[in-house]
């Protein structure tokens, strides 16, 4: 996946946060709703971003930006620690 690729869905997503939280205070969906569904964005967005810094990484030191590859949810979350 290209870097621009990345930026692409991680933008829709921040736009998809920002449409919950719209949602929420208008009264459309209740918080737990909105936390339910935010759970789930919050974990790809990890995801997308840890790999896009991978790809830049690799980039960096002269590897293949290509070889990155999404890591899942479990090792993403575990950085936060």
């Amino acid at each position: 996946m290209a870097d621009a690729e990345l930026h692409t869905q991680i933008q829709h997503l921040i736009d998809t946060e920002h449409e919950l939280r719209r949602q929420v205070a208008s009264g459309a969906i209740t918080g737990q709703q909105e936390q339910e569904r935010l759970r789930g964005i919050e974990t790809h967005l990890d995801q997308l971003w840890d790999l896009l810094r991978q790809r830049q990484a690799k980039r960096e030191f002269g590897q293949n930006p290509d070889a990155a590859r999404l890591r899942s949810p479990d090792v993403v979350e575990d950085y936060k620690g």
